[in-house]
């Protein structure tokens, strides 16, 4: 059974972002945001409170902007999803999961050494130039369910 309910379209939406945000980090870099983005839709907590769908989730706007950076600028996401990221983004809808990414809410590179916490969520490893965040104990247990 998939983590989540999700239609072809979604499959696309998360193929498309996986590349956006994580094609240089290779095959398992894409599958940890496609990751990051199933749980994003299971937590309904913290920042991801009352979001239902694979759409809502890549197009929150939080402070007046997108929460994914390659939906605010473009580049990449605005292109066709290709077969392997499509393989991929099904795998991460299914059941991938793997650390550092298996309940992380959040991630991005700082082109620098990853900070301890990231708006007070503790550091749950790096993949490559990705630092990945978990929510804080007893703040989002839905997260570790889904």
């Amino acid at each position: 059974m998939a983590r989540v309910a999700y239609t072809d379209s979604d499959v696309d939406l998360v193929a498309r972002m996986m590349r956006a945000e994580a094609e240089g980090e290779g095959q398992l870099g894409m599958l940890m945001v496609g990751n990051v983005i199933v749980n994003r839709l299971v937590a309904n907590c913290a920042d991801f409170k009352d979001l239902r769908s694979i759409s809502d989730v890549i197009f929150q706007i939080q402070g007046g902007n997108y929460s994914f950076e390659a939906v605010q600028k473009g580049n990449v996401f605005y292109n066709r999803a290709r077969d392997v990221e499509r393989r991929l983004a099904k795998r991460a809808l299914d059941s991938w999961r793997q650390q550092p990414s298996s309940y992380a809410l959040w991630y991005f590179n700082p082109y620098a050494p990853c900070p301890p916490t990231w708006y007070n969520q503790p550091f749950a490893g790096q993949f490559k130039q990705h630092c990945f965040y978990e929510p804080q104990a007893n703040t989002c247990d839905s997260v570790y369910m889904g």
